[in-house]
């Protein structure tokens, strides 16, 4: 409510404006007219709040913040073109180039916390004045968008092969224009807060031009070539797969034990073999143990027999990749289908032999059994190994199953043609940024990771047996051979000429049926969506490189390190200053979210229940590259905070000077507090609360700038909930309701806008609905909370006044914890004297109205003094503090004979619990018989009635003992 201010009639004009020139909120609208420019700002903040009265809700009206009102207020961020880059106010840029979901996603959690994180750092920059583009965009998501469509055709009946690939395209381009939104609309409700308006596309007409100028240019400098090699396929897609793509998952199945005769010997003459895939026994080169596996020394260097392929010899070697412990110590070599025997056939010079088609089925090398499926090939064969008598037994045996990320089937190791990107001497300058502090990873133990996988790093094979991505930009020659007549350009136009050139004008050239891995378009993604290679770009000269890069953990290798190198190769430059790597997150349990385990939250569902404020909230308070568990127990903790905030805003509102009041609301602004001076004249509480907040400030904007989040999210809750919501609103309520002193009342109105407006810009970046929705309820709002400036630093502070306070609160709280043991009904007020040293007594006094406020004191009966009581031995006594103590009556509080009766009724029965549990811990059958927890659990229950009985018998003591005074 508005403090209303004396009646006119009571005061001369002298003496009106004498009292106005001291402070305006002495007087309200009520007993003066506004001047004409006041009645005119008046009006033009009418005006402005009519016009937006369907964006923003005012806590006077609503009980609490509605999360539908969420849309509203982004659609009017967005109108108003907050999201841009602002370059008034000078600084050099924060860019942060967003993680770009693919395509086909929906939103999930990890969605969730990557925008949290990104949108909390580009809100503060942009607070604090420099000019913050936040770019989004997403991905075209080869195979997953590719099996996204195929599977929607299959449910039409068609299958891919049925379509050309142009048809196939088109089909893709009409799905991406129809459902393509759906992850950027979801990550808009999340309060993104990025410039739509530079919103990319990896297939973009630039973006792909970007692709085709960064394979040319490695190109030409022989850092691309291409090679038939060992790959990860995916047969059902029919396409290779990066070694990043192929997760892992431990599976049931056998281990199968087979004959191989040893050529030239007799028929129990053979090395009997452990393997998990008979059906590559047709791809066996070899033969190969262990060097010092006496077992088989006498069979090295001669022939041994492949079972079931009419009589195949290869060598028995020994080589010291064998484990004498694995299996029987034999180890086939089949390089064609296996990573680690292709790099055994590769040092050894074997040959390397395949025996799969595309498709997951055999081929001819394995005679009878071409044609089938290789796992219907891998039971027919073992059928037959046993029929031949070449089978020695199988056992169940957990596999270590390689399965494609994206389509979910067994990846199979296949020798195939492909192109290669040579990556140790991009690696090799990658590693130098971080060396040299170009580039910094926090957490910084990923350092070791990022460092330990540049410096193994294997060529990167960047290409796709798909129709969905960005076409191979080379061309062959019709009638030639691809490995050695082909040419590299930037168009099919550029290729021709050079095809014509070079082999005359009837040439004829095809374009490469593949396309490049998406991480390869992907790597290119901070200056890419800048315009690069067009230097000339006004995007590309003022935000590159980019500040920071935010990504999860997990994709360091995949995107980061990428980024990295091209960044550097095509740019000179490291691509951003700091990459920031964030954890997973799990159930209330620590469990990886899934749809078989039944525990995935769905954020939609979650912003609908708690808030998107809330869940940002949550979200924010963990550790960087920690995971997090979240749980509803958190996000209702969480949305209670929210609600928090509402409140507090509500108050506020209700206790501040009417809005048509522009005089007092001119003073209310423009008091800051940011002077020694203004601050050392504010009484205790207002001092403490005041210093309480630039330190909070201080300390926020420190965790802000070091990535801290989690850190000033905590410091931000701590101290609204605890010092200002707990304490400081509790204790303004007496120079708002309990007091005539108006300009008390006035500076205390000016503390709680002063400290609630900084609380409410330090809080924006984790929250930042529900503290625009309150920032908008106060009168004469210059600027959207999202672009107003952010909290100056190294504001005074009145560290005396800290101490001061928390001795105050010290005797508030033990005046209410002695309450609360004697259970003195909450609406009695009892008397108190305070006993401290002079200088203590001059500070606490003048409280009074706060002690007795917060404390449920008898106003009228509370007594400062330097000495102890005449009735102290008939009252409870307090130690505040070292020199702060307080003296409470008993007879205040409680009937002492009712409370006398009460205790030892209570005692007595305590007592016979406590002998209950004695009694059981003397028992030598129960100490023995019973679990351990039990027996532990009975000794801390003992443990606990021995306290309390202790605890009882004294205050009954000193109960009988003010009895008997």
């Amino acid at each position: 409510m508005a403090l209303a201010g004396p009646s006119s009639a009571l005061l001369s004009s002298s003496s009106s404006a004498c009292l106005r020139r001291l402070n305006p909120l002495l007087l309200s609208a009520a007993c003066r007219r506004p001047a004409w420019g006041q009645r005119r700002a008046a009006r033009r903040f009418c005006s402005v709040i009519a016009s937006e009265a369907d964006v923003f809700t005012s806590p006077e009206v609503a009980k609490s913040f509605d999360f539908a009102n969420e849309e509203r207020i982004y659609k009017w961020w967005e109108s108003q073109g907050f999201f841009k880059p602002n370059f008034d106010r000078g600084g050099d840029p924060f860019v942060v180039p967003m993680p770009p979901p693919n395509v086909t996603g929906s939103l999930h959690m990890g969605h969730a916390m990557f925008v949290t994180l990104e949108d909390i750092m580009v809100r503060y920059f942009r607070m604090k004045g420099r000019p913050a583009l936040w770019i989004p965009g997403t991905d075209h998501a080869g195979i997953a968008t590719q099996l996204v469509v195929e599977k929607m055709l299959a449910a039409e009946g068609v299958k891919r092969t049925d379509l050309t690939r142009e048809e196939f395209t088109k089909k893709v381009w009409e799905w991406k224009e129809k459902y393509g939104g759906t992850i950027t609309n979801q990550i808009r409700r999340l309060g993104a807060s990025c410039d739509w308006s530079r919103e990319r596309f990896t297939l973009d007409e630039q973006l792909s031009r970007a692709v085709v100028e960064a394979f040319v240019r490695l190109h030409d400098k022989g850092l691309i070539y291409q090679g038939s090699y060992l790959v990860n396929w995916s047969p059902n897609l029919r396409t290779a797969v990066s070694d990043l793509e192929v997760e892992y998952s431990e599976e049931p199945g056998n281990l199968y034990f087979i004959k191989y005769r040893v050529a030239g010997g007799t028929r129990d003459d053979f090395l009997t073999i452990a393997t998990t895939r008979p059906e590559t026994l047709f791809g066996d080169v070899a033969i190969a143990v262990n060097p010092e596996d006496k077992r088989y020394a006498q069979h090295v260097g001669k022939l041994a027999i492949v079972p079931l392929t009419c009589g195949r010899h290869v060598p028995i070697i020994a080589d010291w990749y064998v484990d004498p412990e694995f299996g029987t110590g034999v180890l086939k070599i089949s390089p064609g289908h296996d990573h680690n025997d292709y790099h055994i056939a590769r040092k050894l010079g074997l040959p390397i032999l395949n025996v799969m088609n595309k498709d997951g089925t055999l081929n001819d090398v394995a005679g009878l059994y071409s044609g089938m499926d290789r796992f219907e090939a891998r039971e027919k064969l073992w059928s037959d190994l046993v029929e031949t008598n070449l089978a020695v037994k199988k056992e169940p045996y957990t596999l270590r199953v390689p399965r494609s990320q994206r389509g979910g089937e067994v990846i199979e190791p296949l020798i195939s043609k492909q192109w290669f990107v040579t990556m140790e001497p991009l690696a090799e300058k990658a590693l130098r940024a971080v060396e040299e502090g170009q580039l910094t990873i926090l957490p910084e133990r990923f350092e070791k990771i990022y460092n330990h996988w540049l410096t193994n790093i294997k060529d990167w094979c960047i290409s796709r047996q798909l129709w969905w991505g960005h076409r191979i930009p080379v061309w062959y020659i019709v009638g030639k051979k691809c490995e050695e007549d082909y040419i590299v350009a930037r168009t099919e136009e550029e290729a021709f000429s050079k095809a014509q050139e070079k082999y005359g004008k009837s040439v004829e050239i095809y374009q490469d049926p593949d396309v490049l891995d998406t991480w390869f378009s992907s790597a290119l993604w901070p200056f890419s969506t800048l315009g690069w290679p067009d230097l000339s770009k006004d995007d590309y000269k003022h935000f590159y490189p980019s500040t920071v890069l935010e990504t999860g953990h997990d994709i360091l290798f995949f995107w980061v390190a990428r980024m990295v190198m091209m960044g550097i190769e095509f740019t000179g430059s490291v691509p951003f200053s700091y990459v920031y790597l964030h954890g997973l997150i799990r159930d209330s349990e620590g469990r990886k979210m899934s749809k078989t385990l039944g525990n995935v939250i769905d954020p939609l569902d979650t912003i609908k229940d708690y808030g998107t404020d809330a869940l940002r909230f949550t979200l924010s308070l963990g550790t960087a590259g920690q995971d997090l568990n979240l749980s509803t127990e958190r996000l209702t903790s969480n949305k209670a905070f929210t609600n928090k905030l509402w409140n507090a805003g509500k108050f506020l509102l209700q206790n501040l000077p009417d809005r048509s009041d522009v005089s007092a609301w001119d003073f209310l602004l423009a008091n800051k507090f940011d002077t020694e001076a203004s601050l050392q004249k504010l009484p205790l509480p207002e001092c403490w609360v005041v210093t309480g907040l630039h330190e909070l400030i201080d300390k926020v904007s420190t965790s802000y700038d070091k990535f801290f989040f989690g850190d000033a999210a905590r410091e931000i809750y701590d101290f609204f909930w605890a010092d200002f919501a707990d304490w400081y609103i509790e204790a303004s309520k007496t120079r708002l309701y309990h007091s005539s002193d108006k300009l008390a009342a006035a500076t205390a109105q000016s503390v709680l806008l002063y400290v609630f407006e900084n609380i409410l810009k330090l809080l924006h970046p984790f929250m930042p609905f529900v503290t625009e929705e309150l920032w908008q309820a106060f009168p004469f709002r210059k600027q959207a909370l999202m672009v107003t400036p952010w909290p100056t630093t190294d504001l005074p502070k009145d560290l005396r006044s800290i101490k001061r306070f928390q001795n105050l609160q010290s005797l508030i709280r033990g005046i209410r914890n002695v309450r609360a043991e004697y259970t003195v009904e909450p609406a009695k007020r009892i008397s108190a004297s305070v006993v401290a040293t002079a200088d203590v007594l001059d500070y606490v006094s003048k409280e009074k109205q706060v002690l007795a406020l917060l404390s449920k004191l008898d106003v009228q009966n509370v007594h400062f003094t330097e000495s102890a009581p005449g009735d102290a031995n008939q009252s409870v006594h307090i130690v505040a503090d070292e020199g702060l103590e307080a003296y409470l009556p008993l007879a205040d509080m409680v009937d002492v004979s009712e409370e006398v009766k009460r205790l030892t009724k209570r005692l007595s029965k305590m007592q016979s619990e406590y002998d209950a549990l004695v009694a059981r811990l003397n028992s030598q059958s129960f100490v023995e018989k019973a679990p351990e927890e039990i027996v532990r659990g009975v000794r801390e229950k003992a443990s606990e009635a021995e306290e309390k009985i202790s605890l009882t018998k004294n205050r009954l003591a000193f109960l009988q003992s003010t009895v008997s005074t």
